[in-house]
């Protein structure tokens, strides 16, 4: 349970991008191949390169132009670090995301679990315990909170302050996010995006605590997806647990 609540206190800070896995995903029935793929008209492509962009506001313009397009799915790999406790995890899976403001992350290493919104329902599922953790959507990730952001990011400006921050290499812009409503649990957030393509290559967030959680993304993939790969259907003898309680 404690990794859990750690998990969606990460989720909250940041909460994109091989393809999907052919394997059924966790508690949904698979789409349909055809429902599975973005035909070449719709696709979004990367926004014409500029030399250099020196306001977040163009930077911004350009992720939407980027984002705001059509669904999409990555791979990542996450590593966090609860500085009090001197613990660092690592985990690693896929993830998608639908507009407006669902996702679903679905970690395969070191074990498997599933995070799942279909925008107003929250499940963690853990199929190993057959364990259901069920919450309210708009509380975790409403008002762009969580990786909700990535899915409409018109709602970047309204819940954070943005600014230009140093960039880790020189083929990338980094924008640091810093919420408007004063959060414990959320100090910043640092978006590494790539320069020729805006591709979001990583996400950075720190906390008041001295914690923070690092997810890299690749394989960026847009693609039209089922609504049903955000709905879960809860299994037979499921363990049910509440985070509002």
């Amino acid at each position: 349970m404690k990794n859990i609540l750690f998990l969606v206190s990460f989720i909250l800070c940041v909460s994109v991008m091989t393809g999907i896995s052919t394997s059924e995903p966790i508690g949904t029935e698979a789409p349909s191949e055809a429902s599975m793929k973005t035909s070449p008209e719709t696709s979004p492509k990367a926004p014409p390169v500029t030399s250099s962009l020196n306001s977040h506001e163009e930077i911004l313009e350009k992720l939407e132009t980027r984002y705001n397009a059509a669904d999409f799915s990555a791979a990542f790999s996450q590593e966090s670090t609860l500085k009090a406790l001197d613990i660092t995890d690592t985990a690693a899976g896929k993830v998608w995301f639908k507009h407006p403001e669902m996702m679903r992350w679905e970690y395969e290493r070191p074990e498997k679990y599933a995070i799942i919104s279909d925008g107003k329902n929250l499940w963690i599922y853990r199929p190993e315990d057959n364990q259901v953790v069920i919450g309210n959507a708009m509380t975790y990730f409403g008002n762009g909170k969580g990786a909700s952001f990535l899915s409409n990011f018109k709602l970047v400006q309204d819940a954070y302050t943005v600014s230009v921050a140093k960039p880790a290499n020189d083929g990338q812009y980094t924008l640091k996010l810093v919420p408007k409503q004063k959060q414990i649990d959320l100090s910043a957030i640092f978006l590494n995006i790539e320069k020729k393509s805006f591709d979001i290559k990583s996400v950075l967030t720190l906390n008041d605590y001295g914690d923070e959680t690092r997810i890299e993304f690749s394989d960026l993939i847009f693609e039209d997806l089922d609504a049903s790969l955000f709905n879960f259907r809860i299994p037979p003898g499921a363990d049910i647990l509440k985070l509002d309680e």
